[in-house]
């Protein structure tokens, strides 16, 4: 849905409503623990999306105690908004918190590639310790040879 400044106050102002009605006046056990994370109106006010999060176990049954109870939060939001018209609820699972939680354990894996030292090309820097060095230098007759 396209947003403007308008559109945004508006959703707003339903999400603070919405929020009160599901946390004080809405009595389904299945709706513990829900959170409200966005809201999207039409320009028209007719259709809102709602957004709610929640653990992921309890998807399906949070989706069914919104639906079931979608009349009644719609009365009860006529009753406390002072809208011409209440917009059509479409409830939506938001499931960014579970992406993010997905990122941060792939970040808390860190290959132990990782932790090696790179130069400022981003190639291994070689350990500085004195037999890699002694490894590493030519003896005068060796670079002789090297020459012919």
């Amino acid at each position: 849905m396209k947003q403007t400044a308008a559109t945004r106050r508006t959703g707003e102002q339903l999400r603070e409503k919405l929020g009160y009605i599901l946390l004080f006046e809405i009595s389904d056990p299945r709706l513990d623990l829900v959170t409200l994370t966005g809201t999207e109106v039409s320009v028209d006010r007719t259709y809102a999306r709602v957004y709610v999060s929640c653990e992921p176990e309890r998807y399906a049954e949070v989706l069914e105690a919104l639906d079931s109870a979608r009349g009644r939060i719609r009365s009860l939001l006529a009753r406390s908004l002072d809208w011409r018209v209440v917009p059509e609820l479409d409830f939506r699972i938001d499931r960014s918190t579970d992406e993010a939680e997905a990122i941060a354990r792939a970040l808390e894996n860190v290959p132990a590639t990782m932790d090696v030292e790179k130069d400022e090309d981003g190639y291994p820097v070689a350990p500085a310790d004195d037999e890699a060095d002694a490894g590493d230098s030519l003896d005068v007759d060796q670079e002789a040879h090297l020459d012919e």
